[in-house]
């Protein structure tokens, strides 16, 4: 049995190929202190609710004021960034985000023509259901990753050979991807078509322009407040995230 043998790091580029105005000279009455901006209220008491497209298509969940914004960058291929969704996704959507305590915002770091294709169907539909998307690629990996062991060499050829819709569609076709999607209700000629997206395209290649300058190579990498973290797992994230918390428990952020 043949074992996909991962391109690892191949990059954007392989992947797809004067001042105010003057004071009055009369004095002003001193100005009355500034009061503190009311906090937004979570659509319906609720910050999952709250889902935003930012950056260079990346997509937040939660409160934008949050005090903890956590960025995650990922690759669907990766099996660690499966197993931190699955143990931080369930915890993050139950508490603190809901709460409006965190924030999570979610970047493709690309590592494959798959990762590619899995992140173009994500983006394909209402952006208010990423996350739907999202998680159900994290939620299935194992079983589409297992259908990797059954592709023949000549099949793996075609992911990385013509231009990327080609190559995806074959990937769409080889790993299930038209029926995942189905569920969603995109069908296979609405997949084509974000397949074809050349806008979608684009932003998703400034987005490893942006995971570049930050200097992120392996998943999951993550940022909290747009710091950058030297961890890749969820009882590392979680210690961080509980520490930002009670920072601003106690005023200091």
């Amino acid at each position: 049995m043949m074992r996909f043998r991962m391109k690892t790091a191949l990059g954007a580029a392989l992947l797809i190929a004067g001042a105010g105005a003057a004071l009055a000279a009369t004095p002003k009455k001193p100005a009355a202190p500034a009061q503190k901006a009311a906090a937004k209220s979570a659509p319906g008491g609720n910050w999952l609710g709250q889902v935003d497209v930012v950056g260079n298509l990346s997509h937040r969940i939660g409160n934008p004021d949050a005090p903890v914004k956590l960025a995650e960058y990922v690759s669907y291929t990766c099996p660690h960034c499966a197993h931190f969704h699955k143990e931080a996704d369930p915890l993050l959507r139950q508490t603190m985000i809901p709460k409006g305590q965190v924030s999570v915002t979610i970047t493709n770091l690309l590592r494959n023509p798959i990762d590619l294709t899995a992140a173009m169907l994500t983006n394909c539909g209402d952006p208010k259901r990423f996350f739907t998307r999202h998680n159900a690629f994290f939620d299935t990996q194992d079983t589409w990753m297992a259908k990797l062991e059954t592709t023949s060499r000549e099949q793996q050829t075609r992911w990385y050979q013509g231009d990327m819709p080609t190559r995806m569609k074959a990937i769409a076709t080889d790993l299930d991807f038209y029926k995942m999607v189905a569920g969603w209700g995109i069908t296979r000629a609405k997949a084509d078509a974000c397949f074809a997206d050349q806008a979608t395209l684009d932003k998703i290649k400034a987005q490893q322009e942006d995971v570049a300058r930050l200097g992120f190579e392996s998943t999951p990498s993550f940022s909290i407040n747009d710091k950058p973290m030297d961890v890749h797992d969820w009882a590392s994230v979680s210690k961080a995230i509980t520490a930002k918390l009670a920072e601003q428990r106690a005023g200091n952020i």
